[in-house]
């Protein structure tokens, strides 16, 4: 998969309206995030303003809509923004929201799409890599399915089939193949619906307090009395699709699939983007190489001088020329600064967490054939960013991606994850000498 430039927002925007289901009012206001920080809610109106992450592991089991949860905060209703994200190519921003629902606005995704155009979109020097899916993923159960399928083409086609019975039959299909002009013209305006015969379970489970006749339409006994107020005649298939797109931002990367679907909702949606994250991680855990792209610890050690205790990178999984080096580290309660930092609560200090970024980084320059018999000396760090604790058990997954490479030295950009969260990132600086006694201070 070619890798692509992240993106966030030009700027801020705020938007504000009442929660499909609370019916309270509620404010978000979208703010530029760093790369790698991914799309996170922050709950300004708790205590601490816990973050919200907006990924598979925090996709949470909720009737009629998608929730977020980490610990004790949570955001609901998060489909309709996201969806808006997934379609702008969004990869980093900040949600501050000072409630725990999403606005419903009109009950689409228009006025999300709307905010981002007025916002702008800004790429980003460091890149993303989609996921290709290589092999069908099944999700079934009783009436309904969805599996995602391999495509040749990059990006999302979707097709989405919708069946009612009740309160009259309804029977709805559509192909989305993707593009921002598509979903903002024929996805977006498409406004959430609800059955007539489920107003009344709705209403008792304590939801769709905020829900009107201006943001959600009503699938009753009489069609051609629902249709005098549909912006489009099949609009129902139309919003299955948009939360489709919406809850499968949750990978936290762009994905290259067909997905096709049949009377899904968010709890088949979880359901596959969870077992697709499972298979993304379980390869990325395993360390599986690509074919004649990686290196085990016999090639590391030929190319590194680093040996125990300093030799803190275990595999690289995926080298791209001289551009791009991803490797892992797998962190256990046998390393020995674990004695000392600190004995009832491990940590691996930060300072590890970055050297060993700088480690993939000399493999990643050293295999240069200009550069044998050299040595990688570190001479420079800037934008540092230490985000989380690492502890035992955890596996770091280290990236490094090459800014300026020259005769004498280069320049990376560094970053750390586990689990797709960002614990550590830095843009980093090498001098290439026979030995470090010739180090000298320069500039890249």
């Amino acid at each position: 998969m070619a890798l692509r430039p992240q993106t966030t927002i030009s700027r801020e925007v705020e938007l504000s309206g009442i929660g499909l289901h609370t019916g309270a009012g509620v404010t978000v206001r979208l703010r530029p995030a760093e790369p790698f920080t991914g799309i996170v809610f922050r709950r300004v109106d708790l205590p601490d303003k816990p973050e919200v992450p907006a990924r598979a592991d925090c996709f949470h089991e909720q009737p009629r809509r998608s929730t977020l949860k980490n610990g004790t905060a949570e955001v609901n209703t998060v489909e309709h923004l996201l969806a808006a994200f997934g379609a702008f190519g969004i990869d980093n921003v900040l949600c501050d929201i000072n409630g725990p629902e999403v606005p419903g606005m009109d009950g689409s995704s228009r006025p999300f799409a709307d905010a981002l155009k007025q916002a702008g979109i800004k790429e980003q020097k460091e890149s993303i890599e989609p996921y290709a899916v290589k092999n069908a993923v099944h999700v079934t159960g009783g009436d309904w399915a969805i599996v995602a399928l391999p495509r040749e083409e990059p990006g999302l086609r979707l097709s989405y089939t919708l069946e009612y019975d009740e309160p009259r039959a309804v029977n709805q299909s559509l192909t989305f193949e993707g593009g921002l002009d598509a979903f903002t013209n024929d996805i977006a305006p498409a406004r959430t619906f609800v059955t007539s015969s489920e107003i009344d379970a709705l209403r008792e489970a304590g939801l769709g307090l905020g829900a009107t006749e201006d943001n959600t339409l009503v699938i009753g006994p009489d069609a051609d009395e629902d249709a005098a107020g549909l912006r489009f005649p099949d609009e129902y298939v139309r919003h299955k699709v948009l939360d489709l797109i919406g809850d499968l931002v949750l990978l936290g990367r762009p994905l290259q699939a067909h997905i096709v679907a049949h009377r899904t909702g968010h709890a088949a949606n979880r359901a596959l983007v969870q077992r697709i994250a499972t298979g993304i991680h379980r390869q990325e855990d395993l360390g599986q190489l690509r074919p004649g792209s990686g290196f085990g610890i016999r090639e590391i050690m030929r190319v590194l001088p680093h040996r125990y205790p300093m030799l803190l990178v275990d595999r690289v999984i995926h080298l791209d020329g001289f551009k791009r080096a991803v490797g892992i580290k797998n962190v256990t309660i046998n390393e020995p600064f674990f004695a000392g930092h600190y004995p009832d609560t491990p940590i691996m200090p930060a300072v590890l967490t970055l050297e060993a970024l700088a480690q993939l980084a000399g493999i990643l320059l050293l295999r240069k054939l200009d550069y044998s018999g050299k040595v990688a000396v570190f001479i420079g760090m800037d934008k540092v960013r230490l985000r989380h604790a690492v502890m035992p058990g955890d596996q770091l997954r280290l990236i490094v991606e090459t800014k300026h490479l020259g005769r004498r030295g280069g320049k990376v950009q560094a970053h750390a994850t586990v689990r797709d969260t960002l614990v550590a990132g830095a843009e980093m600086k090498f001098m290439l000498v026979d030995s470090p006694s010739n180090v000298e201070q320069e500039e890249f």
